[in-house]
């Protein structure tokens, strides 16, 4: 009898150890493709709609809803789909609170904004196979991305669709998505035969992308529960800068910073280790000696003089107090580099298992905001072998981030421009909040207003010291004299383009930058944009300034100041500050053209006017108007240009 329940009991037993493991080890974890995946021979893509349901609070106008969504993206081609990215055109004012299997491309972390849409990047699965490669293995070949957020005013049983979804891949083709039902959206992606791409298809790793900065994540060793990366951050914009960077991104396996050489973290603190799951397993660790635990840390740079720092500094590029200039003023300085040694936690306790941090994000102090991808994979770096031999090493696995150069939504500018020619008297100030409005609401000033036209001589004082200058001048010339008068720029750099002469084989203007605020700018640059008239560039003066192309085109004249003498100080007290005004930084140069390769440009007109200004690499604030030439020439205005550098010459022997 015994015998003969033997193999009854085993097989039991059997059954019983195989129903307890864990699904994704009993059976494939992927889920079954919609059927119309079958007629696909391209990337599928599906948004599917699960659930929704009310949410307090309770608002008739603006209801919110919780929704609950599944993204499949499905390769059905006959190549990997390598660092995979979707569009999903949300239009019913989404807030997403979490995204399983993806990130957001543009860097931000959840819970976030994104009612306009936005692109979803895989992670941890970033690639995905052929059916060819893996014999039709779901795993390898799909991946769904569970999605959670709330949305607002579409109230079940209407569903709260996206308006498109689409392949967000260079070199593919999307067509208008189907519906299947209500709450399913369908489209298959094939590959652009009339877009031409530097993709290989037949290579292990995407090549390198073009963008305004890049940042290179490179291990360079790697043991079985820890790392060596060099970060290298480059500037490739001719107009873009960053002064006193700080970079920041997000750990996805509780990975935290050990040591670093040639930057540092903004926060020293390892108590998330010591009272974390860090602490329990690096039980015999000191914490005292980590430098950061933080799941988004934010690092900074080394001053100069630490570069040669046996303990902190000696790596290329490094220690340059977070100033990155661009390859137009310096190609020396376009780069900023640190090394750090990253700590794992289990299960990646492996020396071939290296997870990049996600959602980067970096930003400087009146420089241009960046917009940042996700981390790609490129093939591994080269780096000149620190024996001195003539060989290159090469890193363990590379990833690139590229960040771009972008306006946020309702953000404000940091600079502003003023305009003044020979043949007018009133001075076109910069717009009236053209860096925002003040804050202090107890300051009585119109937001709206346009601002009011000023004497020349009221460009040398605060705009606080203006008004009474401001309204004489309107008096005098019966000028538009609102009440309350316009609120200020509240802009800590002006730069003043004034015409200054115009006659049959050139022209001339005076280009004065200010510097309203207490930050003083080293190795500052500025550029104008001049449409039509930047092919008749000569030189600058007192500055360096060369022609540049941005956007293919030479239309751009870049200048920066002379050796020696490019500090662009900041505001300091008058002589006497009881009742003297303060005084601004300020550097003044004469720029001249030529008209013999621009023939029939209208100077005064408009043509002698930037269309575009920038100061270290910030987009300024343009007037919308200028110059009227339609009053009549007085001496008071041959006296303008005279008067405002006699006295700009004055505030600089201050």
């Amino acid at each position: 009898m015994a015998s003969t329940t033997r193999p009854f009991i085993f097989a039991l037993a059997l059954l019983t150890i195989y129903t307890s493991l864990p699904l994704s080890l009993s059976q494939p974890t992927a889920e079954a493709p919609s059927p119309a995946a079958d007629s696909c021979n391209g990337i599928f893509i599906s948004y599917s709609y699960t659930a929704g349901r009310k949410i307090p609070p309770t608002d008739p106008t603006n209801q919110p809803y919780r929704f609950e969504s599944v993204l499949t993206v499905l390769n059905n081609a006959d190549v990997d789909l390598k660092s995979w990215k979707v569009f999903v055109g949300f239009q019913h004012h989404e807030y997403l609170a979490s995204a399983e299997n993806a990130v957001l491309a543009d860097g931000t972390a959840y819970p976030g904004s994104v009612e306009n849409g936005t692109v979803f990047a895989g992670f941890p699965q970033t690639d995905l196979k052929t059916a060819i490669k893996t014999a039709g293995d779901l795993n390898q070949m799909q991946v769904q991305v569970k999605l959670l957020g709330t949305q607002f005013g579409v109230a079940p049983p209407n569903v709260p669709m996206p308006a498109n979804i689409s392949l967000a891949n260079d070199g593919f083709r999307c067509p208008k998505p189907s519906m299947q039902g209500k709450s399913v959206m369908e489209v298959c992606c094939v590959v652009d035969a009339t877009v031409k791409t530097n993709i290989t298809v037949d290579k292990e790793f995407l090549p390198r992308q073009n963008g305004d900065l890049s940042i290179m994540y490179d291990v360079i060793r790697t043991y079985g529960s820890s790392y060596v990366a060099q970060v290298t951050i480059a500037n490739h914009n001719s107009l873009g800068r960053l002064d006193s960077w700080k970079l920041s991104w997000d750990w996805m396996a509780q990975e935290f910073i050990n040591t670093m050489r040639g930057a540092y973290p903004s926060v020293v603190d390892s108590s998330d280790c010591i009272f974390g799951e860090q602490g329990q397993y690096w039980g015999d660790k000191d914490f005292a000696k980590v430098l950061s635990c933080e799941k988004r840390p934010t690092i900074i740079d080394l001053p100069l003089e630490m570069t040669n720092n046996t303990e902190l500094g000696m790596i290329p590029y490094c220690c340059r107090n977070g100033t990155i200039l661009p390859t137009t003023m310096d190609a020396s300085k376009s780069k900023s580099s640190f090394q750090i040694e990253v700590y794992k936690m289990p299960p990646n306790i492996n020396r071939s298992v290296i997870i990049p941090p996600q959602n980067w994000a970096i930003n400087g102090s009146l420089n241009p905001d960046y917009k940042c991808g996700p981390p790609v994979r490129v093939s591994p770096s080269q780096f000149p072998d620190a024996s001195g031999l003539p060989v290159n090493s090469t890193a363990v696995a590379s990833w690139q981030v590229v960040c771009n150069i972008t306006q946020a939504k309702g953000a404000s500018p940091r600079c502003c421009v003023s305009y003044s020619a020979y043949f007018n008297e009133s001075v076109i100030p910069c717009k009236t909040c053209a860096c925002g409005c003040p804050s202090n609401t107890a300051q009585t000033c119109s937001t709206t207003a346009p601002a009011m036209l000023l004497p020349p001589d009221s460009l040398l004082v605060p705009f606080v010291n203006r008004s009474v200058k401001a309204k004489a001048w309107a008096d005098l010339y019966h000028l538009p004299n609102p009440n309350p008068t316009p609120c200020g720029d509240n802009c800590g750099v002006s730069i003043n383009w004034h015409l200054l002469s115009d006659y049959s084989k050139g022209w001339t203007a005076r280009v004065t930058l200010f510097n309203w605020d207490e930050t003083s700018f080293a190795d500052w640059f500025a550029a104008v944009q001049l449409d039509n008239a930047s092919l008749g560039f000569e030189k600058m003066y007192s500055f360096n300034a060369t022609l540049v192309e941005t956007d293919g085109v030479n239309k751009t004249v870049f200048m920066q100041g002379l050796e020696g003498l490019n500090y662009l100080v900041g505001e300091v007290d008058g002589k006497n500050p009881v009742k003297d005004p303060r005084v601004p930084g300020k550097q003044q140069s004469v720029i001249s053209f030529t008209k013999k390769l621009t023939p029939g440009i209208n100077v005064a007109g408009k043509d002698g006017f930037p269309t575009k200004v920038f100061f270290n690499g910030e987009e300024c604030s343009l007037p919308d108007i200028i110059p009227s030439s339609a009053y009549r020439r007085s001496s008071a205005i041959w006296m303008f240009p005279v008067l405002l550098t006699l006295a700009v010459f004055m505030l600089m022997q201050q």
